[in-house]
């Protein structure tokens, strides 16, 4: 028992001496699992619930881009049944609105971390017994080797902190509860692991207390707000969520030897964004471009974007801007397409991207 606690601390450090090397990431996998939320959502919430958006945005989300990068279709939610979709090279299991922690009655989004993890090994289990009966369904369902080779990405949390912070959770509350959120991802990481994925893909959440909503939810008492604009705690929290992210990262990679781990700083990229919005193009970034209500937020928590409304006798409609190119939040919540290209660029010169190479060494095994 002691040896191999020795062994995997060894393995631990070997592999952060080598997280600090940074080169421009080749993506090269036959296929993609995705895990998340809204932000990574290509649809999964209109096929679920109805819901009337295909995509959190004005057009095309992070996931999109990081397709394009690995020149591979874009993903088709595991919900969608009409169209005869194709999951040839993968499956999107985000839904907007999804939490890692399992659902309850009062969520908003019932296909939480753990039912999404349920629906792939469903998913799986049915492709492959199509598959060993029909080998012609490989020009729509997964080879079996592929489960192995593909890519399984994570973007979820973010709605874990909001849900916490809204209700106004103390900080040992959040502590508490980040420590649980980590502890649940690193169990639906290992049921994949013994499952046979390799290769994963785990973005950290962004800056929370950046969001219009948020801001006009938290922000009245100036001294909430950082020099950017942006709600302290908020982003304390994302903070801290991040920190954790990495640490499961780390410590699964020296209990897995196998596992290759990309961890992402999506908080980095975006606030870097934020700060130097305009040696970017773009306008000042705490303005939603579909919203209601001017500057400096354009939000109105009464009127989400594309709704009219009467207010006080006065029919309000928060409407698209004319120049979505040049904003960075797109509906108070989520990012615009212009906006999820600059990150995904960040993300693709290596800078932002901890993925640490398991080389032969008398450490690894």
């Amino acid at each position: 028992m002691a040896s191999l606690y020795i062994h995997s601390l060894l393995k631990l450090a070997f592999l952060c001496s080598f997280w600090p090397i940074i080169t421009p990431l080749s993506l090269n996998y036959p296929a993609v699992f995705n895990f998340g939320d809204s932000n990574s959502d290509t649809g999964g919430l209109v096929a679920g619930k109805a819901f009337p958006l295909t995509r959190f945005c004005d057009g095309r989300l992070i996931i999109d881009f990081l397709m394009e990068a690995m020149e591979l279709p874009y993903m088709n939610p595991y919900l969608e049944s009409v169209g005869s979709p194709s999951f040839q090279t993968g499956c999107n299991f985000a839904t907007g609105g999804a939490t890692v922690q399992p659902a309850n009655a009062a969520s908003t989004n019932p296909f939480s971390f753990n039912l999404q993890l349920s629906q792939f090994f469903r998913f799986k289990n049915r492709a492959l017994s199509l598959l060993s009966k029909d080998k012609e369904l490989e020009k729509y369902l997964p080879a079996e080797d592929y489960f192995r080779k593909a890519l399984y990405m994570f973007d979820i949390g973010q709605n874990d902190l909001d849900g916490a912070l809204y209700s106004s959770a103390s900080e040992k509350q959040v502590l508490d509860l980040v420590s649980k959120l980590m502890s649940d991802l690193t169990y639906g990481m290992k049921r994949l692991y013994d499952a046979g994925a390799r290769n994963f893909w785990v973005h950290n959440t962004g800056p929370l207390g950046c969001l219009p909503r948020i801001i006009a939810t938290f922000g009245k008492n100036r001294s909430n707000l950082d020099e950017q604009g942006c709600i302290v705690s908020h982003n304390r929290a994302a903070t801290v969520f991040n920190q954790k992210l990495r640490d499961i990262c780390l410590q699964f990679l020296a209990q897995s030897p196998e596992a290759n781990i990309t961890y992402v700083d999506i908080y980095s990229i975006k606030l870097n964004l934020i700060s130097n919005y305009s040696l970017h193009g773009f306008q000042p970034p705490l303005a939603a471009c579909c919203g209601y209500g001017g500057p400096p937020l354009n939000f109105d928590t009464r009127i989400p974007c594309g709704v009219s409304k009467d207010l006080n006798g006065t029919i309000a409609a928060a409407n698209p801007c004319n120049n979505t190119a040049e904003y960075i939040n797109w509906d108070g919540n989520h990012y615009t397409e212009a906006a999820n290209r600059f990150v995904v660029d960040q993300i693709l010169t290596g800078n932002y991207s901890d993925s640490p190479h398991l080389v032969t060494s008398p450490f690894v095994n």
